[in-house]
C-alpha cells in the first residue's frame, strides 16, 4: 500500500491520440489535470510538474496501445503499473463514462490499492508471444478457407468418401472435381488457392516459431514442457510466452485460476454452489491446454514421439510427465465412467494438466546433461 502522504497516484487514460491525466494527492479527491496529445515528451512535462519521479506512481489500463508507455516511463525513473481493465471496480449506479472520469477513477483506486496489476513481459517474450498469436490467427484463417471450400463442394453434392480430410489424398480428390459452369470452376480454383496459401502460411510461421524459440532464454522450459503427452512445440511455446514468469504463481491453483479453469462459485451462509469454469484470464493458454487434455484418452505409454522428446529432459521432468500420463488418464476414464459429458471431463483434466505444467516449471534442472 502506498503512503498517500508521500506518494502521488496518477491515473492515465491512454488512447491513440490523447492521454487524460488525473492525480490523487494525499487524502484529497482525485483531480483531473489535463487531456494532452499522446506524446511522451508532453506527458513527461506534465508529470514533472507534480514532483520528482520517486514521488509519483502511474498506472493505465491494458489495451491496444501496448506496453510501450510502461517501458518508457520505467526507463525515465517512474513507477508504472498496467491495470487489468476487467478488474477495475465499477459503481453500478454510475451512467456517465468519459476519458477524464476514467483517469480520475484509476488515480483514486490506485491510491486505495484496489487495482489488479498485470504482468508485463520482457520485450523478447512479447516478441515470441506476437509470433505465436500470429500463427494462431493464420490457423484460424486456414480453417475458415477450408470450411468455405468444403461447404461449396457439399452444396453441389461433392462428398469426400474417406474420413481423414485435408491430407494429400483429399486435396488430390478436390483437384479432380469438374464443374460444367466456368464460374464454378473459377470458384473452385480460387478456394483451392486460398487453402494452399493458408497452409503454407501456417507452415512458415510454425518454422519461424521453432527457430525463434531455440534462441529464446526460456528455451529450456519450452523443451521440458514437451515431455508431457499432448504438449508439442506450438503448445509449449504458447504456454511459456503467455504465462511469462511462472515464479509469480506460488501454487498450482493460482496458475489454474489465471488460465480460467477453476469452477465459479456462489456461497452464502451454509449454501455452497459451484458452476461452470470462470473462463477468465488468458484464453490462449486455456485453449491449448484443453486441446492437449484430449490426448489423455489413450492408455499411458511412451510412444516414439514422446520418448524422443523425453530424451532431452532431466530425470525429474520425466518423472512428472509419466506421473501426469497415469493420473490424467485414470482421471478422465473415471469421469467418463460416471457419465460425465466428455467436454466437461476433458476440462477437468486440463485443469490438473496445468498443475503438472506448473510443477515442471518449478524444477531446478530441466534438461538432461
Amino acid at each position: 500500500m502506498y503512503d498517500p502522504t508521500r506518494i502521488r497516484s496518477v491515473g492515465l487514460d491512454v488512447h491513440k491520440e490523447t492521454i487524460a491525466i488525473a492525480v490523487a494527492d494525499g487524502t484529497l479527491p482525485a483531480k483531473v489535470l489535463a487531456t494532452i496529445p499522446n506524446d511522451f515528451t508532453t506527458l513527461l512535462k506534465s508529470l514533472r510538474r507534480l514532483g520528482p519521479p520517486e514521488t509519483i506512481v502511474c498506472c493505465y489500463e491494458a489495451g491496444p496501445t501496448g506496453y510501450g508507455l510502461y517501458r518508457r516511463l520505467k526507463a525515465a525513473g517512474y513507477t508504472c503499473h498496467v491495470v487489468a481493465p476487467s478488474m477495475v471496480p465499477v459503481k453500478s449506479g454510475c451512467r456517465i463514462k468519459t476519458d477524464r472520469r476514467d483517469a480520475a477513477k484509476l488515480a483514486h483506486y490506485l491510491r486505495s490499492g484496489d487495482l489488479t496489476f498485470i504482468h508485463v513481459p520482457d520485450e523478447a517474450t512479447e516478441a515470441i508471444r506476437d509470433l505465436e498469436r500470429t500463427r494462431d490467427d493464420a490457423k484460424i484463417a486456414e480453417r475458415v478457407t477450408r470450411h468455405q471450400l468444403s461447404k461449396f463442394l457439399l452444396r453441389h453434392g461433392r462428398i469426400y468418401p474417406k474420413k481423414t480430410a485435408w491430407n494429400p489424398a483429399h486435396m488430390a480428390w478436390i483437384a479432380e472435381q469438374v464443374f460444367e459452369q466456368p464460374a464454378q470452376r473459377q470458384v473452385l480454383a480460387d478456394y483451392r488457392e486460398a487453402v494452399e496459401l493458408g497452409g503454407a502460411r501456417v507452415a512458415r510461421l510454425t518454422a519461424q516459431m521453432v527457430t525463434a524459440s531455440e534462441a529464446w532464454e526460456k528455451a529450456p522450459l519450452v523443451k521440458a514442457l514437451q515431455a508431457l503427452r499432448g504438449v508439442d512445440m506450438v503448445t509449449a511455446v504458447t504456454v511459456v510466452a503467455e504465462v511469462g514468469d511462472f515464479r509469480r504463481f506460488a501454487t498450482a491453483g493460482e496458475l489454474m485460476a489465471f488460465v480460467g479453469l477453476v469452477p465459479s462459485e456462489h456461497t452464502t451462509g451454509e449454501t455452497r454452489r459451484q458452476g461452470r469454469i470462470t473462463r477468465t484470464g488468458n484464453t490462449h493458454v486455456r485453449r491449448v491446454v484443453v486441446e492437449a487434455a484430449w490426448h489423455y484418452r489413450r492408455q499411458p505409454r511412451m510412444s516414439k514421439a514422446i520418448r524422443s522428446r523425453n530424451d532431452f529432459v532431466s530425470a525429474g521432468v520425466r518423472a512428472i510427465a509419466w506421473k501426469a500420463q497415469k493420473r490424467l488418464h485414470e482421471r478422465l476414464k473415471r469421469l467418463l465412467g460416471r457419465n460425465k459429458p466428455a467436454c466437461q471431463a476433458v476440462v477437468a483434466v486440463a485443469r490438473e494438466l496445468v498443475g503438472f505444467l506448473w510443477a515442471i516449471s518449478r524444477e531446478e534442472v530441466l534438461l538432461a546433461e
